[in-house]
């Protein structure tokens, strides 16, 4: 019998899962003026994301439910 997936994922948590950091990413609903948002990490269902102009020390904490790829 082959292993039960005890977590079952939606497929936006499956999109976020192939992010790495580094990628660029967008919120659902995003504007079209706002760049891409650049991907710091996910952890436990958050992921940290920043704007490039907002400096390396500036981070904003967002569900990953609510991100999407840039690609």
């Amino acid at each position: 019998m082959p292993p039960r997936n005890l977590h079952p994922t939606s497929s936006a948590e499956r999109v976020v899962e192939l992010l790495r950091p580094g990628s660029f990413v967008k919120l659902r609903n995003q504007p079209s003026d706002l760049p891409p948002f650049q991907l710091i990490q996910c952890r436990g269902g958050r992921c940290w994301v920043r704007q490039q102009t907002w400096g390396p020390l500036v981070q904003w904490e967002v569900e990953h439910r609510h991100l999407t790829s840039a690609a």
